[in-house]
């Protein structure tokens, strides 16, 4: 008689997580128009800063209510994800927040970007409001925003 060790159920290859991509392998695979794209070490900053915001809803998430929030002349800054297919869900989004004078940055992915909102969903767009609980991190993340190269002017 011959006795099997192993449970094929708890094979530890079988498991449902995807692998974590690097942040290289993130950055090739965003769109041609995603520029200026955050450094590794901005994306952190930048999502650390999206987690503290979400605790003290000030922040707005999605095409529509980014979209509507910068009309109306909230300030902030946006962060958008350079992994959009199609492209044209969020192209109109460099020009007017270069309208309303609002700094915007790209990173690689939307998955993280939804994770650092705490949804279990992707996100597109994000728009960090200002506000007093994390001031600190909001400079940081502008201030590092605004170092990146421009390539419009």
């Amino acid at each position: 008689m011959v006795s099997i060790s192993e449970d094929p159920t708890t094979n530890e290859n079988t498991s449902l997580e995807k692998p974590e991509m690097s942040y290289e392998a993130k950055c090739s695979l965003t769109i041609p128009i995603a520029k200026p794209l955050a450094t590794k070490k901005l994306s952190k900053k930048l999502y650390k800063c999206c987690k503290i915001a979400t605790k003290a809803k000030s922040i707005r998430r999605g095409t529509k209510a980014v979209g509507k929030s910068i009309r109306k002349g909230e300030k902030g800054f946006v962060i958008i994800a350079g992994d959009i297919s199609p492209i044209d869900v969020i192209s109109h989004f460099p020009i007017l927040c270069e309208e309303q004078k609002v700094p915007y940055v790209y990173v690689p992915a939307r998955s993280d970007l939804g994770a650092a909102i705490g949804a279990n969903t992707p996100c597109s767009v994000l728009l960090i409001l200002k506000g007093d609980e994390y001031k600190d991190k909001y400079k940081e993340c502008i201030k590092g925003i605004k170092e990146l190269p421009n390539i419009y002017s």
